[in-house]
């Protein structure tokens, strides 16, 4: 497996284990939403004693996914690679590795696994897990065992305890604890409000414009539309008022949190077969064509649905637009 390289950012991002920076200090997991567990789990690493050697701050993770491997099936993410990379970024960190997860490192044991991963190839100096961390052959060691087998070479272990959060929502299961599995749960019934609380930040998708249909101009709403990563996790179907800005600005234009309605579908009013991501722009005009561009979801404003014509579709477009702005206007 290639390196990565710095993928443009100031992120480290390496699958090769000779190509690690180290020494480290690692932050271990699968860290998919990068969350506010998450966050508490990298924060440890973040801090660099005084008079100590310098570390590289290392968020250390699995490719492919462990339930993917395990699976054989392709597993949604909530934090896509390029985004995963964002996100460290902003909180820091200064090298993410991608272990390959495979039929050996699944062989190995936990003693195995601290002294060829953790001690040769990291070189760690202090490491950072959740209270709930696993590893080795079966998952058989604990954050507990870890500390001790890390103990015998030198290397301290911070055990995170969970992120709890307080929820009296009936719609899921009495779940307190922060996990990547409670958000997809809520980005599948819509509840934005809820799933942005648990990852410190609004759930965002990024792409790139492209072609599309252009039907929405023929009633007077243009939509940019949306090419995602395949693997992107996408919540429920339906209308969302979003925030739009520019990942990367282009051609001399640049978004920053313009608000807009977006449409996550089958387009069933027009007989659509594939499932789209289109984005309308309240009071803006332009093209967007290949501008790769980031939507931040902020509420959930109906299901999808199918209109007896395209009037009562524009009609229905024009009702999403005052409600987002309306919403956009309190939220101010």
């Amino acid at each position: 497996m290639p390196n990565l390289s710095q993928n443009g950012c100031s992120v480290w991002v390496t699958c090769s284990t000779e190509l690690i920076k180290t020494p480290t200090a690692v932050a271990l997991g699968k860290f998919d939403g990068v969350h506010r567990g998450h966050q508490k789990v990298i924060q440890p690493i973040l801090h660099k004693p005084a008079d100590a050697e310098h570390t590289y701050s290392s968020v250390v993770t699995f490719s492919p996914h462990p339930q993917e491997f395990f699976t054989g099936k392709p597993r949604r993410l909530l934090t896509p690679l390029d985004e995963k990379i964002q996100q460290l970024e902003l909180l820091g960190v200064e090298q993410l590795v991608l272990i390959p997860f495979n039929k050996e490192l699944t062989a190995l044991t936990p003693e195995q696994f601290v002294e060829q991963i953790i001690v040769e190839k990291l070189q760690a100096s202090r490491i950072s897990v959740g209270q709930d961390f696993c590893f080795g052959s079966q998952r058989s060691g604990t954050a507990i065992d870890l500390q001790i087998l890390a103990a015998k070479y030198g290397i301290p272990v911070t055990i995170v305890p969970l992120e709890t959060h307080p929820d009296d929502s009936p719609l899921i299961e009495e779940e307190t604890r922060i996990s990547t599995s409670l958000i997809r749960q809520i980005l599948e019934i819509g509840d934005m409000e809820r799933a942005n609380r648990l990852l410190g930040r609004a759930y965002t998708l990024i792409g790139t414009v492209v072609k599309g249909q252009q039907l929405g101009r023929t009633i007077g709403f243009p939509t940019a539309n949306l090419q995602l990563p395949p693997d992107k996790f996408l919540p429920r179907k339906g209308v969302y008022a979003v925030r739009v800005s520019s990942a990367i600005a282009t051609n001399g234009i640049t978004l920053k949190n313009h608000w807009a309605v977006m449409n996550i579908g089958d387009r069933p009013t027009v007989n659509g077969t594939n499932l789209t991501v289109e984005v309308h722009l309240l009071d803006w005009s332009g093209d967007l064509y290949e501008q790769k561009l980031q939507i931040q979801l902020e509420k959930f404003l109906r299901p999808e649905q199918k209109f007896a014509s395209l009037e009562a579709l524009k009609t229905q477009i024009q009702l999403d637009c005052t409600i987002a702005r309306k919403f956009f206007t309190t939220e101010c």
